[in-house]
């Protein structure tokens, strides 16, 4: 790989140029200068949105969206809008909603059956992730970039996050574009990545939380899985990537040392800032993002103050 990641310095001078001494920046796996920005499929029809108003929030990723209240009931017209909205921006931001459990239940169940989950603190029903950072021994499941859940053999589809309490200053999230990461890579690692496998497992990412006697029982229940590296949205048919610091230990076929330099250079993609939205919270606003295509940082740069929140997750397909 040392040849994909490097700029040959030995290329001759043409007639008239000086001759410049040789010159490198190690590889990390981001690339400067042109940035491929596509929001969608160069396919896609560019329509207007007729039901509610949309604000991008960056190029390629993030928009706020106006006018729905997500505590009604949706119409089949409103939910397929908000679905096209969802695949055109990959994170939908909802303004001062402040929903029940059961309205953000409902509201997520638009898109699916809702998952559950052994591992995170639970709200008043089983479909709810609570995060309480100021409760006593709450964990800081912050400060990573990660895709939720591709541990599970059929991760999830999206996922529902309310903030319930903010602090007065940070406690943003950010989400990543992981097709446009896709669309940057150089052409040899994406020819290296297509059709290339990875295994994912949920003890990397918990093993920073969790001792091994909480984490051998559920062994059984989330085996590893293989996914693949550059994985098509279901819907829009793009190429994205599909890997995660979190959760993603190999790439199948790869001696070990070749593994860990190529997921390295891919976990960098999420770090690039125009691949990223970055949003901040108020009491009662609803982020809705499609797991399928992003990432997601929670910036824990809040201190002793306290943040509040739930998200119900929508179970997804086995990614292809």
């Amino acid at each position: 790989m040392e040849d994909l990641l490097t700029t040959p310095t030995d290329a001759p001078a043409t007639a008239g140029t000086p001759p410049l001494r040789p010159h490198r920046i190690p590889a990390d796996g981001l690339y400067e200068g042109h940035r491929i920005l596509r929001r969608t499929p160069d396919d896609w029809p560019d329509r207007p949105y007729e039901l509610f108003d949309v604000v991008p929030q960056s190029a390629t990723i993030g928009a706020e969206v106006r006018g729905p209240d997500l505590s009604r009931p949706l119409s089949a017209a409103l939910r397929a809008e908000l679905n096209r909205a969802l695949l055109e921006w990959k994170v939908l931001f909802f303004r001062g909603q402040h929903l029940t459990s059961a309205a953000q239940r409902q509201f997520a169940s638009y898109w699916g059956e809702l998952e559950t989950n052994p591992l995170l603190a639970r709200g008043d029903s089983k479909e709810v992730v609570r995060f309480d950072k100021a409760a006593a021994g709450a964990r800081t499941f912050e400060n990573v970039w990660h895709t939720d859940v591709t541990f599970r053999e059929r991760p999830a589809m999206g996922a529902v996050l309310q903030l319930h309490e903010v602090p007065a200053a940070g406690g943003d999230t950010m989400w990543a574009d992981m097709a446009a990461a896709y669309d940057n890579l150089p052409l040899e690692i994406r020819e290296r990545i297509d059709g290339a496998r990875a295994v994912h497992d949920y003890l990397p990412g918990f093993s920073r939380f969790f001792s091994a006697s909480q984490l051998a029982p559920l062994q059984g229940e989330f085996p590893p899985v293989e996914h693949p590296v550059a994985r098509r949205h279901p819907e829009t048919g793009r190429r994205m990537l599909f890997v995660n610091a979190s959760f993603t230990t190999r790439i199948v076929g790869l001696p070990e040392a070749e593994s860990d330099r190529l997921l390295r250079l891919l976990f960098q993609q999420a770090h690039v800032p125009e691949f990223q939205v970055r949003f901040r919270w108020r009491a009662g606003d609803v982020a809705f993002w499609d797991n399928r295509a992003t990432q997601h940082y929670a910036v824990f740069d809040y201190g002793t103050q306290r943040r509040i929140a739930e998200r119900v997750a929508i179970a997804g397909d086995r990614p292809y």
